[in-house]
């Protein structure tokens, strides 16, 4: 289960006692807000594609969207988001839970600036009914992050 991959990576960090489970699912940007009693912009919506040279992820805040044109300019190729079955296979998370933590190799790992202006958010933890809360630099930290990017729109 990829909850326990990720309990696993922080544990190695002494971070675990940090990863939250919830009884009800945060599978969703309102779910997780809702989960956690926070506004649904500060959860950090992990968004798995498909790029040029393999699979990439691009964590973002919870009221930004891709912004095509941005993304393109970026990856030099459209946005295609991964279906169900290539999360798991590619990513090693199941959709619900995708997270920038404890993810398969060779996997990118972007921060989108919408990010920046908040002092922590809420990603999962590669389940359904979890998320941890963390600064912009732990964020980086424990991401293995390649780059800040600036693809999304609609969160200024």
């Amino acid at each position: 289960m990829a909850i326990e991959k990720v309990k696993a990576f922080f544990r190695q960090h002494g971070m675990e006692d940090k990863v939250r489970e919830f009884e009800t699912s945060s599978a969703t940007v309102e779910l997780a807000a809702q989960a956690l009693h926070c506004e649904p912009c500060r959860i950090a919506k992990t968004l798995s594609f498909m790029g040029k040279e393999g699979p990439l992820l691009v964590v973002a805040a919870g009221d930004a969207k891709i912004d095509n044109p941005k993304f393109k300019a970026q990856f030099g190729t459209k946005p295609k988001m991964l279906t169900l079955e290539e999360n798991v296979e590619l990513i090693g998370h199941a959709v619900g839970g995708v997270c920038p933590f404890a993810v398969n190799d060779g996997v990118k790992v972007y921060l989108d600036e919408s990010l920046k202006r908040f002092e922590t958010v809420f990603p999962a933890c590669g389940s359904a009914n979890s998320a941890i809360e963390l600064t912009m630099e732990e964020l980086e930290t424990y991401s293995s992050f390649a780059a800040w990017v600036d693809v999304c729109k609609a969160w200024q």
